[in-house]
C-alpha cells in the first residue's frame, strides 16, 4: 500500500493492541495514532488474570503493565461495531467514526461458554478475575471444567485459596499442550495439592438447585457453589462483518508479516497464521507480542519488513511447578534430558524433530527463553 500513513487506529488494547502502538512509534511512524479499547482498565497481563492474581491473596498488582509510552489518544470503555475498508473508517458503539490510513486489528478474543446461565463464570477479563477472587474469599467448594492450561492455572489459584476443587477434564489434563509425559507431571502435581481430577469424554451445563451443576456423559452429577468454565475462546470478529476479511473459522488470515490487506493488520488472537497444515490462531501471549511488532513495521515499512520466524513459547506456573517451553512438544514419547531427570523434579529437557529441530522444556529451572531458543533450532 503506497503513500505515507498520517492516521493509524488501533483496535484493541490488550497486550497486541499496545504492542502494536508502541512498535509504530519505534519504527518512526509519527503521526495521529488512536487506541480503543472495549475495557475501561488500561492494558494488562493477562497470563496473571490466573496466575499471580489468583494465588496470592496480598498481590492485587500482578496484572499491572508499566504506563504506555506511545503517546496515543485512548479511548476506553468503547467497543469497535463496524469497519468500512472502503471509506477508511471504524465505528464505535457511542457513534463515532475514526478514519485512518492504516488499521490494526486487535480485539483478541472473548472466552467459550458452555452455557449462557448465570452460574458459569470464566476467567477472561480483569473484571472476571476480580469477581473469582472474591468469590474465593469465603473458600467455597469450586468445580472447574477444562483441563487446559487455563483450567490447571484457575484450580492452582483455587486451592492456594483454600477451595477444595474438582477440575473435570476431557482426557488427561493439559496433554494436547504439553504431551502425554508433562501431562503426568503436572497432573501429579494437583492431586498432590488435594485437587481431584475426573476425565470425561464430555461435559454439558444445567441449573441445579440453587447453583449451576455440571453433567458429565457418563451421568455423573458434580455440584459446587462455585463453578468456573475454561473451555477456549472465541475470536472477537463480529464486529468486522460484511468486510470479508473473516474466513469460516471466525479468525482473520493474515500473511506471513501479519496484513489482512494492504492497510489492514492483524495481531493477537484473532489472526490465522500461515502455516503448512493451513492458516491457524496461536493465542498465546508471547506470539501475540511478536505478531505485533512484525506487522506494525510491516503497516509503516510496506514490503521493507522481512517474514519473521515465530516460535510457539509457552509458559505456565501452577501448583508448584514452573514450566517454560519453546516449540511443539510431542503428545507421546519420552525427553531427553539435558539437566535432571524423570520424576518430576527440575530438569531441562528436550524432544528431538526428523529435522534436527526439538522442542525444549525447562521444568522448575531458571534457563533463559534465548537459551531455550538455540536448543530448539538444531540439536546439540
Amino acid at each position: 500500500m503506497s503513500g505515507r500513513a498520517r492516521r493509524v487506529v488501533v483496535v484493541g488494547n490488550g497486550i497486541a493492541g499496545l504492542t502494536s502502538a508502541h512498535t509504530l512509534r519505534e519504527a518512526g511512524f509519527d503521526g495521529e495514532l488512536t487506541v480503543v479499547g472495549d475495557e475501561p482498565h488500561p492494558a494488562y497481563s493477562r497470563p496473571a488474570l490466573s496466575k499471580a492474581l489468583l494465588a496470592d491473596r496480598a498481590d492485587t498488582a500482578a496484572h499491572h503493565l508499566p504506563p504506555p509510552g506511545h503517546g496515543a489518544t485512548e479511548l476506553r470503555g468503547v467497543r469497535a461495531t463496524g469497519l468500512d475498508t472502503g471509506r477508511r473508517i471504524v465505528t464505535l458503539d457511542d457513534g463515532t467514526e475514526l478514519p485512518y490510513d492504516r488499521v490494526v486489528l486487535a480485539t483478541g478474543s472473548r472466552a467459550r461458554r458452555l452455557s449462557a446461565l448465570p452460574g458459569e463464570l470464566t476467567v477472561r477479563a480483569l473484571d472476571d478475575a476480580l469477581l473469582l477472587r472474591e468469590r474465593l474469599a469465603s473458600r467455597p467448594p469450586v468445580v472447574v471444567v477444562g483441563g487446559g492450561p487455563l483450567g490447571m492455572e484457575i484450580a492452582s489459584g483455587c486451592r492456594a485459596a483454600g477451595c477444595a476443587v474438582t477440575l473435570v477434564s476431557q482426557g488427561p489434563p493439559l496433554v494436547d499442550r504439553l504431551g502425554a509425559h508433562l501431562s503426568r507431571v503436572f497432573a501429579a502435581a494437583a492431586r498432590e495439592h488435594g485437587v481431584t481430577l475426573v476425565e470425561c469424554g464430555s461435559a454439558r451445563l444445567e441449573e441445579g438447585a440453587g447453583h449451576t451443576r455440571v453433567v458429565l456423559d457418563d451421568g455423573r452429577v458434580l455440584e459446587a457453589p462455585t463453578l468456573v468454565t475454561a473451555v477456549g475462546d472465541v475470536p472477537n470478529t463480529r464486529w468486522l462483518a460484511g468486510t470479508g476479511l473473516v474466513a469460516d473459522s471466525g479468525a482473520v488470515p493474515v500473511d506471513a508479516r501479519g496484513l489482512a490487506a494492504p492497510g489492514i493488520a492483524a495481531v493477537g488472537d484473532l489472526a490465522a497464521l500461515p502455516a503448512p497444515h493451513g492458516p491457524g490462531r496461536v493465542p498465546l501471549w508471547s506470539s501475540a507480542i511478536e505478531q505485533a511488532k512484525v506487522a506494525a513495521r510491516a503497516l509503516v515499512r510496506d514490503d521493507e519488513e522481512p517474514p519473521p520466524r515465530l516460535e510457539p513459547y509457552f509458559w505456565t506456573e501452577q501448583f508448584g511447578l514452573s514450566l517454560k517451553a519453546v516449540g511443539r512438544l510431542p503428545r507421546q514419547g519420552a525427553p531427553e534430558y539435558v539437566e535432571g531427570g524423570p520424576g518430576g523434579g527440575p530438569a531441562l529437557m528436550r524432544w528431538p524433530h526428523p529435522d534436527g529441530s526439538a522442542a525444549v522444556a525447562a521444568l522448575g529451572l531458571r534457563v533463559p527463553v534465548p537459551r531455550l531458543r538455540r536448543m530448539s533450532r538444531a540439536a546439540s
